[in-house]
């Protein structure tokens, strides 16, 4: 009889040593959240190294740090990195000044070891985690100096080895304590704290049953929960990946119970996943960079950025609606929906708090970003913390497991995202470094507008395919990173706005997560549902439409995204009717009669089409009414003629993937 191996037991020391580091890094950021004491810069000097070393010690004890090698030798390697990063963080902070006035361009050779050792280690944490990048960067590198070998256009004199250490570490314009890891450490970490105080204290799971409690009470509520599950969720997480594993692992059964196929149930929760990354207040990482390359404040993209996540959370929930009709979704009795309880209730209270308090903090005082998320921190911490502690005080119940559990959870959720994100904006920062040294972006902008004729469609579309190649292999991040240095400088020159320019850099990035074989919402939402991967993404794609017409939407009715205001609500109502439009067209059935069918579809695409892509905000006004009138008339004569007419939908998940 087999054995199953039991899991092998973090060792006590190492778990004490973990949570020492974890509780000082985090005592750390937050007496720099509240002071801002030597700036981002010293900051990012200290810290980076320092998050090195947690990244380190987590995965020592996830055995996750080179598991085909035996457990001493781990330790060791652990133990030098954690050596070596301390030093660095200690020699870094040290010599602040002389690094950034004394010895500017002048490196000496200690410099260049620490930040060059500091920086082949940023690269390691990007071969264990992103490969991609890891390969791009290894590529850039080797560009960077031996670019006299590459013929034609992209050929350079080629740089010495140590311009290239510099330009990645100590150089500070560049490389591993730039503006990019910084950014991670105080705008985004600050509304990590926020975050993963929601997730400690059980906030998100409370959201979820309630989503859940809503589900049961009609068919076709149960795939809109993931909507409107991830769309909640989505408001603090930023993040497809997250949504995905915290919402799908919950409405994927439940939508292959109510009789949706598993790739359509998988491609619903990943296109609702996905829009995480657009939805205000917290959006993806893109959004936080894109405040840095327009250089304003992150609450100006927040503000733009509502409609267009409104926009396609609509259009996703219509899609969902459409496809629950068509697979005659029927109520299924779900006995883990329990009743919310009087913690759940003030959970999601709690939650509601959070967001509304983030908003208004940045939209009506105009506090900075860091100090709202600082703030909101406080305040929903110390009730969440009272809240947890009251029952615990009565008699007889005292548990300090129970007390410290919460407090534990929220230490590991914000260390563990705090060091993927900061060495992941470290791992660019070498990246953009190697292109900006080589002088790559000014080469592929002059390429893209000789290539388009400075012909606005084929600019657009030539910026599409270069983003969506992107994305092939680049998470959204990267993705907009590139195609945001590239492609903006151009467009801007022929007299685009900037704001339209980077939305849609920021559209295609989003429109990444939908291309194989990077698209991890799509390869955690398929392995929920056991359904093909390439199934779930190809449905996925149908459902997210709204991402090509938002991208079409910003240049045809750049209001969407130029200023907040009546303007800009009059060009998303234009955009929203036009993507319901091409949605109904693609997914309802208008006759009986098929030749009748596709003409009718045929006819409402082309109305639609016309309303999104006419810049006489007059002729694309007239353009939606007969797709509203077309939408009505379904509604009304065909909605539920096309369910009584479709009887065989219910058996049909069972031939599908």
């Amino acid at each position: 009889m087999t054995t199953i191996p039991s899991p092998r037991r973090t060792p006590l020391a190492l778990d004490f040593l973990y949570y020492a580091a974890a509780i000082a890094f985090l005592g750390y950021m937050l007496f720099y959240y509240w002071t801002g004491l030597g700036g981002p810069t010293l900051l990012a000097m200290t810290m980076i190294p320092v998050i090195f070393a947690l990244f380190t010690l987590q995965a020592l004890r996830n055995d996750e740090l080179y598991p085909k090698l035996p457990a001493a030798a781990n330790y060791l390697i652990a133990a030098a990195y954690c050596l070596f990063s301390l030093h660095c963080a200690w020699y870094m902070n040290t010599n602040y000044i002389a690094l950034g006035e004394e010895r500017a361009g002048m490196w000496n050779t200690a410099d260049m070891v620490n930040g060059g050792i500091m920086a082949l280690l940023i690269i390691e944490y990007a071969r264990k985690r992103h490969m991609p990048l890891f390969i791009l960067n290894i590529v850039l590198i080797l560009y960077a100096v031996y670019g006299y070998m590459v013929p034609g256009m992209f050929y350079h004199a080629g740089l010495p080895w140590h311009r290239v250490i510099t330009a990645s570490s100590v150089e500070m314009a560049t490389g591993i304590f730039s503006r990019l890891p910084q950014i991670a450490l105080t705008v985004i970490g600050s509304f990590l704290l926020v975050l993963s105080l929601l997730r400690g204290f059980g906030c998100v799971d409370s959201l979820l049953r309630a989503t859940k409690r809503v589900a049961i009470r009609a068919a076709h509520a149960i795939p809109q929960s993931a909507v409107v599950g991830s769309m909640a969720i989505g408001t603090v997480s930023g993040s497809g990946a997250a949504n995905s594993i915290t919402v799908g692992s919950a409405t994927i059964p439940a939508m292959i119970n109510a009789g949706l196929p598993p790739a359509t149930a998988a491609a619903i929760e990943n296109a609702s996943s996905m829009g995480g990354q657009l939805m205000p207040p917290v959006m993806g990482i893109a959004a936080f960079l894109m405040a840095e390359f327009l250089g304003v404040d992150y609450f100006d993209v927040v503000a733009r950025g509502w409609v267009p996540a409104l926009i396609y959370y609509v259009t996703v929930a219509t899609s969902v609606y459409l496809l629950s009709i068509h697979y005659r979704t029927h109520l299924v009795a779900d006995l883990g929906a329990e009743k919310l309880g009087w913690r759940d209730k003030v959970n999601i209270g709690a939650f509601v708090f959070v967001v509304g308090g983030l908003v208004t903090l940045m939209a009506t005082i105009f506090l900075a970003p860091m100090f709202a998320a600082l703030y909101m921190f406080y305040a929903a911490g110390a009730a969440l913390l009272l809240i947890n502690l009251v029952p615990l005080l009565r008699r007889g119940r005292w548990s300090l497991e129970a007390f410290v559990a919460p407090l534990r959870r929220f230490l590991d959720s914000y260390i563990d995202m705090i060091t993927d994100i900061a060495l992941l904006l470290a791992t660019l920062s070498i990246m953009t470094g190697a292109l900006v040294i080589t002088g790559v972006p000014t080469k592929l902008g002059a390429l893209l507008i000789d290539a388009a004729g400075v012909n606005m469609v084929a600019m657009v579309a030539m910026a599409f395919i270069f983003g969506a190649v992107l994305g092939m292999g680049l998470p959204p991040a990267p993705t907009y990173i590139l195609v945001a240095i590239v492609i903006a400088p151009p467009f801007i020159q022929i007299g685009v706005n900037p704001w339209v320019v980077h939305f849609f850099a920021f559209f295609v990035a989003v429109f990444g997560e939908l291309t194989p074989p990077t698209s991890v919402t799509a390869a955690i939402t398929s392995k929920i549902a056991n359904a093909s991967f390439y199934v779930t993404l190809w449905r996925s794609v149908q459902i997210c439409v709204s991402l090509f017409t938002l991208m079409a939407g910003v240049f045809v009715h750049p209001e969407l995204v130029i200023e907040p205001g009546l303007d800009q609500l009059g060009a998303a109502l234009l955009v929203l009717i036009a993507t319901l439009g091409i949605t109904f067209s693609l997914q309802a059935r208008l006759a009986d009669r098929r030749a009748t069918d596709v003409a009718l579809r045929l006819v409402l695409a082309a109305f639609a089409l016309a309303a999104l892509l006419d810049p006489d905000t007059a002729v694309a006004a007239l353009a939606c009414l007969p797709v509203l009138v077309l939408i009505g008339y379904w509604l009304i004569f065909r909605r539920n003629l096309n369910a009584a007419r479709n009887p065989d939908a219910a058996a049909r998940p069972a031939l599908e993937l």
